[in-house]
């Protein structure tokens, strides 16, 4: 019978390739998690079937507070999400890593308008989640929220830039 032994050197590398995977997985774990409270807030309103919505949001507005999101929330009431704008028209792609409750996200396209809904996003997913065209921003609110409303794509969104520095 005979042995098949790996070179040493191959060992090493592959040994080396999964520390640096792990060292990075848990440097995205230990991100400091910033207070919902520190980020902006401004009011975004929904007009849908001839009625009017309005949500309390906050801003993601910094590449950190996207990334963040509604990680860690374990309630979010109807009337109040999170806005995501884009500086540019992209394709975007979300998960529900580390986020306990289930959401809507409601893509906003170019021209202000509901462009997609992915309804009840299934919390601690890593499935991604996608606009598949460009939009301007996405708003996460809760799981079953835009059902509820009747929110559908067409509906016109809008929010003022909450004043800044």
């Amino acid at each position: 019978m005979s042995s098949q032994r790996r070179p040493l050197h191959l060992t090493w590398a592959v040994g080396i390739v999964l520390a640096g995977a792990l060292a990075a997985a848990c440097a995205a774990q230990s991100l400091p998690i910033e207070s919902l409270t520190h980020f902006p807030r401004t009011t975004l309103e929904i007009v849908s079937h001839g009625h009017r919505d309005r949500f309390k949001v906050w801003i993601a507005d910094t590449q950190l507070r996207q990334e963040q999101g509604l990680m860690f929330v374990r309630d979010l009431p109807r009337s109040e999400g999170m806005l995501f704008p884009e500086s540019a028209p992209q394709v975007a792609h979300f998960w529900m890593k580390n986020t306990y409750i289930p959401l809507d996200m409601v893509f906003v396209g170019e021209d202000g308008r509901i462009e997609k809904i992915i309804a009840n996003a299934r919390p601690f997913s890593l499935a991604v989640l996608s606009s598949d065209e460009p939009v301007i921003a996405v708003l996460e609110i809760s799981g079953g929220e835009a059902k509820r409303l009747g929110l559908a794509v067409g509906d016109k969104v809008s929010w003022k830039k909450p004043p800044g520095p």
